[in-house]
């Protein structure tokens, strides 16, 4: 029955997801069409909207492309491959590969979202390479459940936001006055116990899932192989060669970089975030590459999987500003799908339902920051009138904009551009993982 299921998700992901920019566009025309009389607004307010949040998360987008490229630069260099390799090497069959990469990438994100998306897909190249008979597709799928669980983590960014009561009342409409610390979010019994329970099951149910040696698809090692290059003559290279080729100047690099790095967390811990990851991995990079135009070379092949980021990242922030514009009487459509939960909602309900909520609020606004911004003005409010937790209420939007990545394919987009795979290749499994996780994590926010 469970392999019939998987096949069945797989199939029908293969046959009716099409590509995630013809998804960002459907869900364009769904959100604006749906705006016009939930909001109350004319069609022109509403292109004004959605043209006001295109190029809203600009910055977000250039440190999108910049995961992708500085993690793939990493991931070239002959050390990081040897240790990835020896790490790849405590897997000697399909199964043992679909556990080690799903239960890597499920502890790398709940240490950070961002570096559990690079690390799990480069990790799941390498084991790709060192394991024959694993399915390719499901591999990459591994690494990518593990972003099921970041925002459960140490980078969930609503959690740490509740934590600062700096403009926490504004954002609440007044009804959390007061910084909710993460003992009562990331690290209260509830949340540590769902994290546990997926951490510890999710890799063999994936296992489960990998099909027979006849439907198995390995990966091609060409797509990974990287250009020839001449190698230049020492004794008849110009001055400008000789500089390209300059051991000092990336050594140089690496020290200018490094003493940022170690300041940094000194002064900050293991505050991890997209900016000091890509730095990181950078100038790791320069360090492990040696010479300046092995990076640029690097660089330029990495480059190549930026296009669907910057394509596709402008149209979700349009669909942002059309969620988040409020028609004349102050509503907007995230508040109405909100409300709409909370109508239907009772003490006990009011957890599952601000979850799922915040899984449909997801598919539409992919952003934890952005779900927190239209989502709390309603849930947090309608909790305390409920006499609901208002730190679980928060926790089960947390889960909710977690959950439904699944199968949405924004944050695939980076690990499939170095994985070189496209969404339909994984979403399938991803579904099952969606069913699976749901009826977890639910059962969880309700009674534990």
């Amino acid at each position: 029955m469970f392999v019939k299921f998987t096949d069945s998700s797989v199939s029908l992901v293969k046959n009716w997801l099409p590509d995630p920019f013809v998804f960002a566009v459907i869900l364009t025309f769904v959100v604006f069409i749906a705006a016009i009389p939930l909001t109350q607004s004319s069609p022109m307010d509403l292109v004004t909207a959605w043209y006001g949040g295109f190029w809203s998360i600009l910055s977000f987008a250039m440190q999108m492309a910049l995961v992708l490229v500085t993690g793939t630069i990493l991931a070239t260099t002959d050390v990081f491959k040897k240790y990835l390799s020896k790490l790849a090497g405590f897997s000697k069959t399909p199964g043992q590969a679909i556990l080690l990469v799903s239960f890597v990438a499920l502890v790398a994100s709940f240490i950070n979202w961002g570096f559990g998306l690079v690390i799990g897909a480069i990790f799941a190249r390498e084991v790709a390479h060192k394991v024959k008979g694993v399915h390719y597709p499901l591999l990459i799928a591994s690494a990518y459940v593990g972003f099921l669980i970041w925002h459960a983590g140490f980078s969930g960014s609503i959690p740490l936001t509740i934590a600062s009561s700096t403009g926490l009342a504004e954002i609440t409409n007044g009804a959390l006055t007061q910084a909710i610390p993460t003992s009562e979010t990331i690290f209260s019994s509830y949340n540590l116990i769902i994290v546990a329970i997926l951490v510890l099951t999710l890799p063999f149910i994936l296992k489960f899932m990998h099909p027979s040696k006849e439907n198995t698809i390995e990966v091609d090692t060409r797509l990974f192989e990287a250009e020839i290059v001449e190698t230049l003559d020492k004794n008849n290279m110009t001055p400008a060669q000789k500089l390209e080729n300059s051991k000092w100047i990336n050594r140089a690099l690496g020290v200018l970089g490094y003493s940022f790095i170690f300041s940094y967390f000194i002064e900050n811990g293991f505050a991890l975030n997209l900016n000091i990851i890509n730095f990181i991995f950078l100038f790791t990079a320069i360090i492990l590459h040696g010479t300046p135009i092995k990076v640029v070379r690097a660089v330029a092949d990495a480059s190549k999987n930026v296009g669907g980021i910057l394509l596709q990242f402008p149209f979700y922030a349009g669909i942002m500003g059309l969620m988040k514009f409020m028609g004349p009487d102050g509503v907007s459509l995230a508040g109405y799908i909100s409300q709409g939960f909370v109508n239907i909602s009772t003490v006990n309900t009011f957890p599952l339902f601000t979850f799922l909520s915040a899984g449909v609020v997801n598919f539409f606004v992919p952003s934890g920051g952005g779900q927190w911004v239209v989502q709390a003005p309603i849930m947090m409010p309608a909790a305390i009138e409920l006499g609901v937790d208002t730190a679980r209420t928060a926790m089960a939007i947390a889960w909710g904009d977690a959950w439904t990545n699944m199968i949405q394919p924004f944050w695939a987009l980076p690990l499939l551009g170095i994985a070189k795979l496209g969404a339909r290749d994984i979403m399938g499994y991803c579904l099952v993982i969606l069913v699976y996780s749901g009826i977890v994590i639910s059962l969880g926010l309700v009674f534990l």
